[in-house]
């Protein structure tokens, strides 16, 4: 006996109210609806179904395992129905998690043409730098820059990506006012716009590098928020030194409102990861995405 076939006449029978309902639903005959039925309950040694001329009525039992049947089916539905899209067109909704200021200035680019290559793919993108849960909260993808915080799970796939550079600049007012700093040690003298976290406490340690030596600074100041934009604005305004990465202080820089501090020095970098579900079905959409994200920011 196929017992997903005997399951899924069960399922239908169940649904139909009747073996005559599941008949025609299946396009079988009731007597071999009847006959699936026996089996089952033949297999399980336990009776699903007390039935009269009548009528049909499931035992205790009866419902428990048809609860049971119903989620497996639908498992194994959606089971073939990964298996068919992974050799398909991209397609359907894609749930992508990344830090805010990242996010905002070097993904989306990549998102765009992404959405313009496939357009039968729906994208979802939280922008927070909080550590997101991806098999809790159905995450497809994630971006996190330093610390990947996986552990050793063996859920999930850590990709490395390149570093994330990060340049420090300041208003030619500020630097004006309060001296252009010429050694990362000068920097702990100056008011360093802080980037507030949700959840694990502010980088307050600036690491600098030349010729294979570092140089770490501890910085501080009074303006500390969670939104480049808002270090940005503040850095042109001449409150203080700005670290953060050249996509979000090209235009600035481009147009004279802030310079670059400390050129000979490599500035902060960090570590950047792609983490993904560990499946190795992984869908269509996920499998593009994944190499489109690579080429722009792998390795």
């Amino acid at each position: 006996m196929d017992k997903f076939r005997a399951m899924h006449v069960f399922v239908t029978a169940t649904d139909a109210g009747s073996f005559a309902g599941a008949a025609s639903t299946l396009g079988l005959s009731p007597q071999m609806i009847a006959r699936y039925i026996d089996h089952l309950e033949q297999h399980l040694q336990v009776r699903l179904l007390n039935r009269t001329t009548r009528r049909q009525q499931l035992t205790e039992f009866g419902r428990a395992y048809y609860t049971r049947c119903v989620r497996v089916l639908a498992d194994v539905e959606a089971a073939d129905a990964l298996a068919l899209e992974s050799h398909a067109q991209p397609m359907g909704a894609l749930k992508i998690s990344a830090p805010q200021n990242f996010g905002a200035q070097s993904l989306m680019p990549v998102i765009n043409h992404f959405l313009a290559q496939h357009p039968r793919v729906e994208i979802d993108l939280d922008l927070t730098d909080r550590y997101v849960d991806l098999i809790a909260e159905g995450i497809e993808a994630a971006f996190r820059i330093g610390d990947p915080g996986v552990a050793d799970s063996t859920s999930l796939v850590v990709r490395p990506l390149r570093p994330y550079q990060l340049l420090v600049c300041a208003s030619p007012a500020y630097l004006q006012a309060h001296g252009t700093p010429t050694q990362p040690s000068e920097l702990a003298d100056h008011a360093c716009l802080g980037y507030v976290f949700t959840d694990r406490v502010m980088d307050k340690e600036w690491t600098f590098t030349r010729h294979g030596k570092a140089y770490p600074v501890q910085v501080g100041s009074r303006l500390r928020v969670n939104s480049a934009d808002a270090q940005l604005k503040a850095a042109i305004a001449g409150f203080g030194v700005v670290m953060a990465a050249l996509d979000l202080l090209a235009p600035a820089l481009a147009s004279g409102q802030l310079v670059r501090v400390l050129p000979t020095f490599e500035g902060p970098s960090k570590p950047m990861s792609l983490i993904y579900p560990a499946d190795r079905q992984r869908t269509a959409k996920l499998r593009h995405f994944i190499d489109e994200a690579m080429a722009a920011f792998g390795p």
